[in-house]
């Protein structure tokens, strides 16, 4: 059985689409000083169980995650397993400065706890290799690269792939190998936490090219502008601008900046809005165990 919550209802009746199995709904009702209560389908009785919460903006959306797999084994649940496909505080995986949270080895041992294994897609990890290095649960992280690639492919003339900083080789590479296309990464320099300005690092033609540039997040959009920024100061003509990442968080407005800087923006619906152009629905439910 899929269950989702009201916020991760399109994508989490879309697996369940793919996968033909039944789709349920828990419910959450909100009470004026801010507590929930969550009520789950009594179906769940013997069922292996994958509940769909994408964990952006994940405060409430956590508490209310664990509550529901509480009570999912409560009514005997074979298995509860959490298909997160934006998968929070993965960031801050050591303690930079005295007295800081380790929030992902916390995440890590709640989830342990509460779940028999989890599906992502492309989390943020830095120094964590792979999911094992921090998880206990069976787990299975998936990747998205093959989908936006065969989006470039559909989508976009003459393209060549830049990636605005050192991190996002890992996605850039990757995609532009799949589009056959020429590819780059970017150097950047960060002043201050609002501060940001890209490098080339190394010389590639871009005259008369879609420029696509493409990371894992989009947040606010700052990393992004500085590499428009940066491709503007070369002075050659280009095709367009297209800022394509796996999960658009999208804070601060940065949707409306990048558009003002003529940017067209996609990204897959990990994280639901008006840029989520990429379906990874199948790609999860080829997935499931």
């Amino acid at each position: 059985m899929i269950l989702g919550f009201e916020d991760s209802r399109q994508l989490a009746k879309r697996i369940a689409q793919y996968s033909r199995l039944p789709y349920n709904e828990i419910k959450i009702n909100r009470f004026p000083d801010g507590e929930s209560l969550i009520t789950i389908p009594e179906e769940v009785k013997g069922r292996n169980v994958w509940i769909v919460r994408t964990l952006f903006d994940p405060n409430q959306k956590l508490v209310e995650l664990l509550f529901a797999a509480h009570t999912c084994k409560e009514f005997k649940a074979k298995k509860v397993n959490l298909i997160a496909p934006y998968l929070c505080y993965m960031r801050q995986d050591k303690r930079f400065n005295k007295g800081e949270v380790v929030s992902s080895k916390i995440i890590a041992r709640l989830f342990d706890e509460y779940f028999d294994g989890m599906i992502t897609i492309d989390p943020h990890f830095h120094r964590i290799k792979k999911m094992s290095d921090l998880f206990k649960l069976r787990g299975k992280t998936l990747t998205a690269n093959a989908l936006v690639a065969d989006y470039i492919k559909k989508n976009i003339k003459n393209p060549v792939i830049i990636g605005p900083d050192s991190e996002s080789f890992q996605w850039v590479n990757s995609i532009a190998k799949k589009v056959g296309c020429r590819s780059t990464v970017m150097k950047k320099v960060r002043y201050s936490s609002r501060r940001i300005e890209n490098k080339f690092v190394e010389n590639i033609d871009i005259n008369g090219k879609s420029i696509v540039i493409a990371d894992d997040i989009i947040s606010t959009g700052k990393t992004m502008l500085g590499a428009i920024k940066c491709v503007k100061k070369i002075g050659v003509k280009v095709r367009g601008f297209y800022c394509i990442g796996v999960h658009g968080v999208l804070i601060e407005n940065a949707y409306k900046k990048l558009r003002l800087a003529h940017a067209e923006v996609i990204t897959t619906n990990t994280i639901s809005n008006q840029t989520s152009k990429i379906d990874v629905s199948k790609l999860i439910s080829n997935s499931l165990w």
